[in-house]
């Protein structure tokens, strides 16, 4: 009995999200099949059927896409997504819908990103509000961010709905972020470069086996953090330090290398684990194990590294520090700025070095 009511609970709330849909262009039909491009997947998804993510879906031989909704939308700091190098001190208008293509136990998210894939997310469906790319800009403009960020789910795979939004947001001088798996394709990537100015990706790992067990593969992410560091959209990377997963020394070490080869000045966020969702058996990460991540990350050459989710617990590890002559350049608790000397054109006021990032002239 119980089986049956999930079932007609999930069919009723997919109905919903399927009213919620508009055209999608990110794909290419092959016989009668649409083969999507937004994500890494690459789904090809048969007439009636849905891809990975659940939420991209082939009506009648049109690939509807999720349109015209959030399921939350806040106005954060920006140091919250996390970026350090992006408009420090600036608020983001944080949206987010439905929805993952990634399947990860330790997901924070959950209740919105597994949507349509583990019945105990259905309650997600009470969140969704209604709303076009228009209002949702004027309620950025209204709340004073300069910034538009798409998170909570994987925007990857509501990439139209955020370049819908993000045209008139660039219209009206905003920024424009993703906060994302990085499981991209050069399609997507392609697509969203002329709107998107900042992208933090995860790199969870560097196991391609562990990557696999999570819904990904590790190939798609380093591609996507490479291409879009080229195209020259601002790149800062998260790795979830979890305890008996990613949190050897060479795990680490390979990590940060990875990223010291694409560029030193990529800021690497090592951030705390704490049990959630079907992770629930291992303990949150101490914070000596998040001081020495950094310190490897600072060993393989990275020039600003960062400890997060320890707010006063690991020294200077929020702060960032002029890479040439170390003066402190930014104070940071937590979210909150205590002071911000960088100069206006991105530069260190002692010596003058150029620091990496987007700053307010810019």
């Amino acid at each position: 009995m119980l089986a049956i009511v999930i079932i007609d609970v999930m069919r009723n709330f997919s109905k919903k999200l399927d009213a919620l849909t508009h055209p999608g262009w990110l794909f290419t039909k092959e016989n009668g099949a649409v083969r999507c491009h937004a994500c890494a997947h690459r789904c090809l998804i048969q007439p009636g059927k849905r891809g990975i993510c659940q939420m991209r879906v082939n009506i009648d031989g049109e690939l509807r896409v999720p349109w015209g909704y959030v399921a939350a939308a806040n106005v954060d700091p920006i140091e919250k997504k996390p970026f350090m190098h992006f408009l420090p001190g600036s608020n983001a208008l944080t949206f987010g819908m439905l929805g993952c293509n990634f399947h990860c136990d330790f997901c924070q998210n959950w209740i919105s990103s597994q949507a349509l894939r583990d019945p105990a997310s259905a309650s997600s469906e009470q969140y969704i509000q209604e709303i076009s790319p228009k209002e949702l800009v004027r309620y950025a403009l209204r709340s004073g961010a300069e910034i538009i960020a798409s998170s909570y789910n994987e925007p990857l795979i509501t990439s139209e709905w955020a370049m819908d939004i993000f045209k008139i947001a660039k219209e009206k001088g905003l920024k424009c972020v993703y906060v994302s798996n990085g499981f991209a394709t050069h399609e997507v990537l392609h697509a969203l470069q002329p709107f998107l100015d900042g992208y933090k990706i995860d790199l969870k790992c560097m196991s391609d086996e562990k990557y696999r067990s999570l819904g990904g593969n590790l190939q798609a992410v380093q591609d996507t953090i490479k291409l879009a560091h080229d195209l020259g959209i601002w790149v800062e990377v998260v790795t979830l330090v979890i305890p008996n997963f990613n949190d050897s020394n060479e795990e680490l070490w390979n990590t940060s290398r990875y990223l010291s080869g694409i560029s030193a000045d990529i800021p690497w966020h090592v951030t705390a684990f704490y049990p959630t969702y079907k992770h629930l058996d291992s303990e949150r990460t101490p914070a000596d194990t998040i001081q020495r991540a950094a310190e490897i990350g600072q060993e393989a050459g990275l020039r600003y590294v960062y400890a997060g989710n320890l707010p006063g617990r690991v020294g200077s590890l929020e702060n960032t520090y002029c890479p040439h002559c170390q003066v402190l350049l930014i104070e940071r608790t937590g979210y909150f700025i205590r002071s911000n000397h960088i100069t206006s054109k991105g530069t260190c006021p002692q010596c003058g070095e150029a620091i990496a990032g987007v700053w307010a002239e810019q």
